[in-house]
């Protein structure tokens, strides 16, 4: 698929999810052809030509200054993530592989960095732009055992093309959704990255749950949130987890998995925790480079 066919159909997306009465527009009771609204008003609403707007909307954005396409993101309501990613569309691919901070994913770390994580009482996980886990503590691997039972650990393999994920996420299909959401948000991000284009083919060759959500053309990074896992030894775990961003490590993320204070969950960690001790984990520490 094309850059034009990626920024036509985000924003047609887009402006179907927006209603009359978001945008704050009369409601005439007219019958629509189509959901959301028409092009016409987010030009309207964006302060643009309608024939301007158009030919953004068949693709042909770059160009667009940073302002336009900032107006074009307040017509559309589009949140932070999606913002963002629209003006990543807009940038020549050559641009945005250039752009500070987007290196190839790291698949190690630095001995510092393991003892960091080893040093966290909570699980504890470093993963890459493609969503390899790179490395974790002792209970991070016992939380995400089944993804650890791989040679290269990967949640976005895991949740698309493992059996085991429906019963290990009590909400599969918004796992689903959330995480061909943020592999869409790491390809607009890094176009040239061939490593996250095979593995998107991969899941769109493979899985068609992964097909049906890569054609919502939504986006989503990962920052905090709750999550339910349904783990095989100590049951289901309520979870809220945390991502915090390493800037000395480009491209790694660490995330971290905590429960309320004195809940269930939160006895079920102390269980995971004297299950993990009895089992041949090792400390989660990468292979030291040759």
């Amino acid at each position: 698929m094309s850059n034009k066919d990626d920024i036509r159909k985000f924003l047609v997306s887009r402006r179907a999810n927006v209603t009359l009465a978001q945008a704050g527009l009369p409601d005439f009771g007219d019958e629509r052809r189509v959901p959301g609204l028409r092009r016409e008003e987010v030009a309207q609403l964006a302060g643009v030509s309608i024939d301007y707007y158009t030919r953004l909307e068949r693709g042909n954005i770059h160009g667009a200054s940073e302002g336009v396409l900032n107006a074009i993101a307040r017509a559309l309501h589009l949140t932070d993530v999606e913002r963002e990613h629209l003006l990543d569309l807009a940038r020549p691919a050559s641009a945005a592989a250039n752009v500070p901070g987007r290196t190839t994913a790291a698949v190690t770390v630095r001995p510092s960095v393991q003892r960091v994580l080893d040093s966290l009482a909570v699980p504890a996980v470093v993963y890459n732009s493609r969503q390899d886990l790179v490395t974790a503590n002792l209970l991070g691997r016992a939380l995400f055992s089944p993804l650890f039972e791989s040679d290269r650990p990967n949640m976005a393999r895991f949740i698309f093309l493992d059996s085991r994920a429906k019963d290990y996420y009590a909400d599969w299909p918004l796992a689903c959704s959330l995480t061909a959401a943020m592999l869409r948000y790491e390809a607009g991000r890094d176009p040239l990255n061939a490593e996250i284009t095979e593995l998107i083919g991969e899941l769109a060759t493979r899985s068609p749950q992964f097909r049906k959500d890569w054609a919502d053309h939504d986006v989503h990074e990962h920052r905090t949130g709750r999550k339910v896992y349904g783990h095989p030894e100590v049951g289901d775990l309520d979870l809220t987890y945390d991502v915090f961003e390493m800037p000395g490590e480009p491209g790694l993320s660490i995330g971290t998995y905590t429960a309320d204070e004195g809940s269930e969950s939160a006895d079920k960690l102390i269980l995971l925790a004297a299950w993990a001790a009895t089992q041949e984990f090792g400390s989660g520490r990468p292979e030291p480079e040759a």
